[in-house]
């Protein structure tokens, strides 16, 4: 059954548990908890993985301790009440097979006093990177209450069902800041030497073992190097690996890198490369004989069967995949792997939101983290007996048209999609045109196998208009013909040295080495800091003008903007904000800064190229309105926005449609 994957889909004994394959949906926050108890939006989302075969899924953290509250929706599993909803989750698990460990933890210096209102603890007194909080430096009967808390915990987890269980100590933890030189610089048993370093978590694992024995797994994530100046080196953590092995107290080790300094680093976006993070697993390997996990963009099943081939790890974590693809791999095991929808890296639905304080979602999945919500839909639905096909007719090949298009086919529906263009994808395609954003292309290409897989009638550089779509006569039509850039708004907008984003990536305009370029960023997303960067590879000297606060702010929740900044500054761009374009002039602009009202002339421009929220396109919607009794828009021709809503406005129509002959659907 298992086909090419010789390696992937063999068990693996961990500790006393077996799981069924190498598989591992590892821990990550979701926010989708409930009064800070796994409720049923959060067993939900681990049972869709579930059923998608998964070998063994790590629950996010469950904090150990009350003066741990990071973030709101943060798991209290020192709470006895949770015991209760933690049956509830494993049972759910259990039903398809997979093995469930949770994942214990303590944020330490990098909690938050907004929800818990006590000082934050850290072995010595430091300020958190992103909170900024200084901490209080945690004090030896605190030490002893926060040991006994991972036991109490380790207890719940084990009374709730749980397989084994997993101690963060990798990014965001307090195990791993004791075990760091550079955060942990007390003077006392607890700090300088490795021996003193490794005591807290050495007393962690002892007091759970005391409470849970030695039959139930326990293993530990470690960070195999903090990647900042005086912290834990590759060097450092294989010794820790080693002295921990060397316990007989623990049956796994899992891994990542980096810490909130370079969070970048973390969870890596699509400028960083698949399986970036193997260097740590591939190196623990060769000191310990415990089962060793890896991470690091591993987003196909080919990628992570060639790592345990190669023998750079015991088991594979893919968690994007999994949030991406639940069926990921069910998928695989059953020699379907080319139709898994691969992930894309973003970041924009799934860490972006976790910054927000939102829940976790998808911007190519729209049921993640709404799984009662968007129950799935079979493969394609029969029409019921003697019942005809409805016929529905999609007006664009962008995302939302083609996301509409799959799920009313999926339904039963009899599906025809018109594009103008000679491919489907919509913006997608001058996305993949920018420096580092090709794999965008995926989200285009896995629609467009989707399309194929449940027989959407594609046709492309085809024109419609209006009578066009009275003629077919289709039972509803639904417009997704996108959105275009505006005129720009201000005087001397239609000189010929200014551009708007499409006529640079299409190569309508442009500007030679050594040039000056100015790029103004009316939107702070990556329509304006990937055309600077596409100029400034060419050898532009570009200059990026914003009135926000700083340059590309919204890249900062996506992580892309430390990397980006270091690229761009190598190139030797300029950054100006608080700065508004009040003109255009012949080879010139006149910027005005937001605040002292000082006006800025800036000569010898080859090229201007305002990037402002673009305007639907919306003429054909308008045309038929009132002239077809069943007629919807959906994605940038409803409101220009990102491509996350044009999905999500696909799906929504595409569920929501009620036509004679369509199988009906739960939710939307």
């Amino acid at each position: 059954m298992a086909g090419q994957f010789q390696y992937l889909f063999t068990p693996l004994r961990v500790g006393t548990v077996v799981i069924p394959n190498r598989i591992v949906f590892a821990a990550h926050l979701t926010n989708l908890a409930e009064e800070n108890q796994p409720g049923p939006r959060l067993t939900a989302y681990y049972v869709e993985r579930a059923r998608g075969g998964c070998g063994l899924i790590i629950t996010e953290e469950q904090s150990v301790h009350p003066s741990d509250w990071a973030y709101q929706k943060l798991i209290h599993g020192f709470d006895p009440q949770v015991v209760p909803a933690y049956r509830r989750l494993t049972r759910a698990v259990h039903d398809y097979g997979t093995r469930i460990f949770a994942q214990l933890n303590h944020n330490g210096m990098q909690a938050s006093s907004i929800y818990s209102r006590r000082p934050v603890l850290g072995p010595s007194p430091l300020v958190d990177p992103i909170h900024r909080e200084m901490c209080k430096e945690i004090e030896a009967e605190e030490i002893a209450e926060i040991v006994r808390g991972y036991a109490l915990v380790a207890r719940h987890v084990r009374e709730g069902g749980f397989d084994g269980a997993e101690l963060q100590a990798s990014h965001s933890s307090l195990i791993r800041q004791f075990l760091s030189p550079y955060y942990n610089r007390r003077q006392d048993g607890y700090g300088g030497s490795l021996e003193n370093r490794l005591r807290f978590v050495l007393e962690v694992i002892e007091a759970i073992r005391a409470e849970v024995g030695r039959d139930f797994p326990l293993g530990i994530r470690l960070c195999g190097d903090e990647l900042i100046p005086s912290g834990l080196t590759f060097s450092d953590v294989r010794e820790i690996a080693l002295r921990l092995e060397a316990t007989g107290q623990l049956d796994f080790i899992n891994t990542s890198i980096g810490e909130f300094h370079n969070l970048y680093m973390v969870e890596g976006s699509m400028h960083t490369p698949p399986g970036y993070q193997l260097f740590v697993s591939a190196g623990l390997r060769e000191v310990v004989q415990l089962p060793v996990f890896c991470t690091g963009r591993i987003k196909d099943p080919v990628q992570a069967e060639r790592i345990l081939r190669e023998g750079l790890a015991d088991m594979v974590d893919v968690v994007r995949g999994q949030i991406c693809d639940p069926a990921f791999a069910r998928k695989a095991r059953e020699g379907h792997s080319e139709s898994i929808r691969l992930c894309i890296s973003c970041n924009q639905y799934c860490i972006g939101r976790m910054g927000l304080n939102l829940s976790l979602g998808c911007i190519q999945t729209p049921a993640t983290g709404n799984e009662l919500r968007f129950r799935p839909l079979p493969p394609r639905s029969s029409p019921r007996s003697g019942v005809r096909r409805p016929r529905v007719l999609v007006v664009g090949g962008g995302p939302a048209g083609m996301q509409a298009a799959k799920v009313i086919a999926q339904r039963g529906g009899q599906v025809r999609l018109y594009e103008r263009q000679p491919e489907t994808g919509g913006q997608i395609n001058l996305i993949v045109r920018v420096p580092g954003r090709v794999e965008f292309g995926d989200a285009a290409r896995n629609l467009q196998r989707e399309l194929a897989e449940v027989g959407v009638e594609v046709i492309t550089a085809t024109e419609v208009d209006a009578d066009f779509v009275l003629r077919e006569q289709a039972d509803a039509v639904i417009i997704a013909t996108g959105s275009r850039p505006g005129p720009v708004p201000v005087p001397g907008g239609d000189l010929p040295h200014v551009a708007n984003p499409w006529q640079v990536l299409l190569g309508e305009k442009t500007a030679a080495a050594g040039q000056r370029v100015l790029v103004y960023d009316q939107v702070g997303f990556h329509q304006a800091t990937s055309v600077a960067e596409l100029l400034a590879e060419r050898g532009c000297q570009v200059e990026v003008v914003t009135p926000q606060f700083y340059v590309g702010g919204d890249l900062s929740v996506t992580l892309d903007i430390e990397l980006w900044y270091r690229r761009m500054l190598a190139h030797g761009a300029l950054f100006t904000p608080h700065h508004y374009l009040a003109s255009l002039h012949p080879g010139g602009a006149t910027i005005v800064n937001n605040y002292t009202g000082q006006a800025r002339t800036i000569d010898e421009l080859a090229l201007v190229v305002v990037v402002a929220p673009q305007v639907a396109d919306e003429a054909l919607y308008q045309d038929l309105k009132g002239r077809v009794a069943h007629l919807y828009r959906v994605g940038d021709c409803l409101a220009p926005r990102r491509v996350e809503h044009a999905i999500l406005d696909g799906e929504r129509v595409g569920r929501a449609l009620r036509l004679d002959g369509l199988a009906p659907v739960d939710g939307e």
